[in-house]
């Protein structure tokens, strides 16, 4: 049995991951009431313009930095991803149930096993494979293709749980050539600065509420991560991992009170598959000494 000296603080780390689940939730429920009246482009420009003002710091930190070319294309090809994948997501969280989209976005850590697994040379033994099929089947039931229709906007936030996912694993990569603060900075520049076309190009007129409810979006994802850190710093994943299911649980409730969505039981089914094969994942990553993967919201 883990001692519990183990376990650090494990009821802050708890308590914390609660607030990181309510946090992105907002997120989600925010975009949602937005809806389709700002272009998706238009909408992520805007939030991650406001965003920076919550990053002077780290970027004041920056600015005396020197990198080498390699790091400024790593730097570089992350902020495309992430443009294609907020992009993806802003389109996809205006059309799909906040629960769907809870349960699709956990695939992230799955798919950056495999593509660490294929290509970082960290290889798929059999504990990676088990927990990457039970989450693909956890995935099938969600979306249960051949039973319903499978929207653009799933298809959307698929692409955009792929693309997320390509970008933890440059993220992995930067955290040793850059404080972490560094590198959120420089992602939220580089994202601003790749929307900015895509914004000016299908530009709307943005009402005084709209822009709000985006700064909102900005300050409620800024703390979202701010308690994701803390919780981590106060337990080890094998305790803040499975809180994490509780994230689909907020927004299927949030989408059945104030959007009036049906709460659907093969999303929780399918979302409890998603989340328990990650979880399982960790503790067996975390007995071996290793740093698992986790969700990018």
């Amino acid at each position: 049995m883990r001692a519990l000296s183990d376990l650090g603080r494990p009821v802050e780390g708890v308590l914390w991951m609660l607030a990181t689940g309510v946090a992105f939730v907002g997120v989600n429920g925010v975009v949602r009431h937005l809806g389709t009246e700002l272009p998706a482009a238009q909408s992520a420009f805007i939030r991650f313009g406001i965003g920076l003002v919550f990053l002077l710091p780290a970027m004041w930190q920056a600015r005396a930095m020197r990198f080498a070319p390699e790091v400024l294309r790593l730097f570089g090809w992350r902020g495309l991803l992430h443009v294609a994948a907020v992009i993806l997501w802003f389109y996809a969280m205006a059309r799909v149930p906040v629960a769907e989209m809870a349960a699709i976005g956990f695939l992230n850590p799955v798919i950056v096993l495999v593509i660490a697994g294929l290509l970082l040379g960290e290889g798929l033994g059999r504990g990676r494979m088990l927990s990457v099929v039970v989450a693909l089947v956890g995935a099938l039931v969600v979306l249960r293709p051949g039973l319903r229709e499978i929207s653009a906007g799933h298809l959307a936030q698929l692409g955009a749980t792929l693309f997320f996912a390509v970008s933890y694993i440059f993220a992995k990569r930067l955290s040793g050539l850059a404080p972490a603060s560094v590198v959120v900075a420089v992602l939220s520049v580089t994202v601003t600065v790749g929307l900015a076309p895509m914004a000016w190009w299908v530009w709307q007129p943005v009402r005084g509420d709209q822009l709000g409810w985006l700064a909102l979006v900005a300050a409620l994802a800024t703390f979202g991560h701010y308690a994701m850190t803390r919780a981590f710093n106060a337990a080890p994943l094998a305790v803040t991992q499975p809180v994490t299911f509780l994230q689909i649980v907020w927004a299927a409730l949030l989408g059945a009170v104030v959007f009036g969505e049906a709460v659907d039981g093969f999303v929780l089914l399918g979302g409890a598959m998603i989340v328990a094969a990650v979880s399982l994942n960790t503790l067996a990553e975390a007995r071996r000494g290793r740093i698992p993967p986790q969700p990018s919201p």
